[in-house]
């Protein structure tokens, strides 16, 4: 059998982009292996929707659901338009994590408005009564979903050297039940953070975007920077804006990398 597909990257954080509708999990696992197959923190195709515009099936690199990807809807937004799935720049689609809207921008970026981040223990979910402030192995953290958990950690040591050492325990950490996304963010200004990722599913990537509106969520409600900032990422820079009613909106670059044939 023989597939086509395309590669994608959004801040380095890459994909496989398939156009029918055939995704499976032991698929995703073989295509996104990145010594025997593609290689790729991700794969998604589109599917029908009855209440969005579009809709689109989406696996992590190990084969598991994902129920959002920051990075990758943005890849999704221009593979669509430019395959000709869709026809205008600004359309719907349904995701588990509920109807998102991205918009293809005149400068090839694309915005995209993540919804409303969600604070509520029981739905992002952790086992903690205050998920804006809780203690997780010694470290201070805030609990926020963007349609899939992440654990956000503001910190003054080296956020990168945390990622790589902590990341995995506290991902399978018993306070969240279906595991989490964890993110070390430091703070250079109020208008600018840098922030490492380890993602659930997939460990370190070089981007992350959901955790990006995440840390912005968290430290704008923590009170340490403005609700309109740049998030700095090992492959390169989102803008966050988190909005006084609560809804996240992301923009950022998205990019073909190459397309070809994976034979199963």
């Amino acid at each position: 059998m023989v597939i086509k597909f395309e590669k994608w990257q959004g801040l380095g954080n890459d994909f496989v982009i398939l156009k029918d509708d055939i995704l499976t999990s032991d698929l995703a696992i073989k295509m996104c292996d990145r010594n025997f197959g593609i290689g790729a923190d991700g794969i998604f195709c589109p599917t029908e929707s009855s209440i969005a515009d579009i809709g689109w099936k989406f696996f992590n690199s190990d084969g598991t659901i994902a129920q959002m990807c920051g990075n990758g809807i943005r890849c999704f937004a221009k593979f669509v338009k430019e395959n000709n799935i869709v026809s205008t720049n600004k359309f719907t689609v349904d995701t588990l994590a509920g109807i998102i809207t991205p918009e293809i921008l005149e400068n090839g970026n694309v915005l995209v408005d993540m919804g409303k981040a969600i604070l509520e223990p029981s739905l992002i979910p952790i086992c903690t009564e205050n998920a804006l402030d809780f203690e997780i192995q010694g470290y201070k953290a805030t609990a926020v979903s963007m349609g899939n958990p992440h654990c956000v950690i503001y910190t003054d040591e080296d956020s990168e050297m945390l990622a790589k050492t902590k990341g995995a325990s506290i991902e399978t950490d018993p306070l969240f039940p279906q595991k989490t996304n964890v993110e070390f963010v430091n703070i250079i200004s109020q208008n600018r953070i840098k922030m490492n990722v380890w993602e659930r599913g997939c460990g370190i990537t070089l981007a992350c975007g959901t955790g990006a509106c995440a840390s912005v969520v968290a430290g704008v409600k923590r009170g340490l920077i403005n609700n309109v900032c740049d998030v700095v990422l090992p492959g390169g820079v989102l803008n966050i804006e988190y909005k006084t009613d609560g809804s996240v909106i992301m923009s950022g670059p998205a990019k073909k990398v190459f397309e070809g044939e994976f034979i199963v």
